[in-house]
């Protein structure tokens, strides 16, 4: 992590774009699917968000309470993102995953998910490694979604999403992997 609160698109802190990627968050309703300890949604939540984190872990949660829980407009929550979203009647003009759900789970579930609960005209962002910079791995918890940039175009329209734009972030100097950021509105 970097700053306190500041919010990391990539694995390396400092290091990419900001929350710019999600234009104007005060006023917004905000979903982090994969909150972990719950920085990055603390930080656009300082900015004048409300914000819902979501992880499927169950130590992530009071972790992000102990450290987050005092912030007005908060709230974490432990769920697997497929079950949240299938659950919740709650709309979002924001859905951001940062090395989380959007990675580890089949797009063609997740994305129409996340898409029925998006306003119009929202944003979904997420980040994660690029294909092929891992090595594969076996087992419910290891299996991860990689897919080219062409690829999440694809699926993102696909499943109701617009001006998609997939973009690969270099690393910084000295590092090796890069990371993969996709940004696409609700059409």
């Amino acid at each position: 992590m970097g700053d306190t609160t500041w919010l990391n698109w990539t694995q390396y802190a400092d290091h990419g774009p900001n929350e710019s990627v999600l234009g104007p968050v005060a006023g917004r309703r905000v979903l982090e699917l994969g909150s972990g300890s719950g920085s990055n949604l603390a930080h656009l939540v300082t900015l004048g968000a409300s914000g819902l984190g979501v992880d499927i872990a169950p130590a992530r949660e009071p972790v992000a309470r102990e450290r987050w829980g005092g912030l007005p407009g908060i709230e974490f929550r432990t769920a697997e993102a497929t079950e949240f979203l299938h659950e919740t009647d709650e709309t979002f003009d924001v859905v951001l995953s940062i090395f989380g759900a959007v990675w580890f789970v089949d797009p063609d579930i997740l994305l129409p998910l996340i898409r029925s609960r998006m306003a119009p005209g929202g944003i979904l962002a997420f980040s994660h490694l690029p294909p092929g910079s891992q090595e594969p791995q076996s087992g419910r918890a290891g299996v991860r979604y990689d897919r080219t940039p062409d690829e999440w175009e694809r699926a993102l329209t696909t499943h109701g999403f617009s001006d998609v734009r997939v973009t690969l972030i270099d690393p910084p100097e000295g590092r090796s992997e890069g990371t993969m950021l996709a940004r696409a509105l609700a059409a």
